[in-house]
């Protein structure tokens, strides 16, 4: 049971991480890469960790204290990256807005001061 578990989580982070990297190739703009990168590494990140940190646990729970470690570590990595993949797209994107990079396509961008009436 606990390795369906692991292999499910293994899975769907995968898929997510294929999706960022099928994002980053296909979008049209920095702004969509950003979503696509930012978005799905976070989520195949998330179940990426939860599998190491749930086999971690199997196995100190069967009697190998050094996986505890390895989940501890998993866990404060995922910490890190909850926090820092969304605050870096953020800063990337208002660099690119700042520096004059247009989103491609019919996107009304009403920040910019100008109005089309």
């Amino acid at each position: 049971m606990i390795w369906w578990i692991i292999y499910v989580c293994l899975g769907i982070g995968i898929v997510f991480n294929l999706l960022a990297s099928l994002g980053l190739l296909r979008f049209p703009d920095v702004y969509t890469r950003l979503h696509a990168g930012t978005k799905c590494t976070t989520f195949g990140s998330i179940f990426i960790a939860t599998a190491v940190m749930v086999y971690g646990l199997y196995e100190w729970w069967k009697g190998n204290d050094a996986m505890i470690s390895m989940t501890v570590h998993s866990f404060l990595a995922l910490l890190a990256i909850l926090i820092t993949n969304p605050t870096g797209a953020h800063a990337i994107a208002r660099a690119a807005y700042r520096s004059g990079v247009k989103p491609a396509g019919a996107v009304v961008d009403e920040l910019g001061g100008e109005k089309d009436d």
